[in-house]
């Protein structure tokens, strides 16, 4: 079931095309990647969602529903986290989340309570007076406390230390294995690829890539490094098909291979191997290598 949908969606500002053409679901229970460096139309993307944006051609669905139309609807069924979090600075964290709690109509707030116990946020001062991360954790708090269907958010750990990071990691899991469903604006690339279950990479305003972690990985390239005990000659792989030279030492070769290894490892022990590591690509290459593509230089590795 698709819990959000894009179809042909568009938005212009004057003559400048902000994203174009997005098609992308994303079902129920999923943790969705949405990934760009500033200015690819992540946030733009997210507008358009919560109805904060009409778009210029094509349309979306959130929970079934027009988020222009049905905007109000939507709203009370979704947790949003703006990237540009704007909290009255004089008020308190506790002020925030009484007016908010009230604005939905939440009698019960333990919820809140557990939630603002486990990032440990600070709710006695004012927000002026806070760090960026723990205005981010309040941020948090209003985007999950009413215990929403669906959650949005744009660079939600911006400003958070590693433990609070990983805090909001076991939040996102507990939220989708729950059935809830996020769809996660991040440039935190080691974060989604360990809490997404599918990725999309966005550039210059259209999708590059959609595909899950291990189907990104699966059409990039391996690393593989050579040491050897002896001068290393880059030109003994040359010839292998799939194989790109990456980098060389006096005694090291560094190699992306594409497809079967066994031709690789041949060559390479008829020359005295000394060591060797391989890893698959990481999230981080397979996000450099989409931005990295351009018709007037050779192509990615992950093409």
């Amino acid at each position: 079931m698709a819990v959000i949908t894009a179809d042909g969606l568009s938005k212009a500002f004057g003559s400048r095309l902000a994203v174009e053409g997005l098609r992308f679901e994303v079902g129920k229970g999923e943790v969705f990647g949405f990934l760009g460096p500033n200015g690819a139309g992540k946030s733009t993307t997210i507008r358009l969602l919560m109805g904060l944006y009409h778009p210029t051609a094509g349309r979306a669905t959130v929970l079934g529903l027009d988020p222009v139309s049905d905007a109000a609807a939507v709203h009370r069924r979704t947790g949003y986290l703006p990237g540009e979090l704007a909290l009255h600075p004089r008020l308190t964290g506790a002020q925030l989340v009484n007016y908010a709690a009230r604005a939905r109509g939440l009698t019960d707030r333990s919820f809140a309570g557990e939630l603002a116990e486990r990032f440990e946020v600070t709710l006695d001062r004012p927000v002026r007076t806070l760090s960026k991360g723990n205005r981010q954790k309040i941020g948090i708090m209003l985007a999950v406390m009413h215990q929403p269907e669906m959650l949005i958010l744009d660079e939600p750990t911006s400003g958070l230390d590693p433990l609070m990071q990983d805090e909001f990691e076991r939040l996102v899991r507990e939220f989708a294995a729950g059935g809830g469903t996020v769809f996660l604006s991040s440039h935190e690339l080691d974060q989604v690829q360990r809490v997404a279950d599918r990725v999309a990479i966005i550039r210059d305003g259209r999708l590059a890539v959609t595909d899950t972690v291990d189907g990104l990985r699966a059409s990039a390239p391996r690393t593989i490094e050579f040491r050897f005990a002896g001068p290393a000659d880059p030109a003994w792989f040359s010839a292998l098909p799939g194989v790109r030279v990456r980098g060389t030492g006096p005694r090291q070769v560094t190699l992306a291979v594409r497809g079967p290894v066994a031709p690789v490892l041949r060559v390479a022990a008829a020359h005295d191997v000394a060591d060797l590591t391989a890893r698959p690509a990481d999230l981080d290459e397979l996000f450099l290598a989409y931005y990295r593509r351009d018709a007037a230089k050779e192509p990615a590795d992950a093409r």
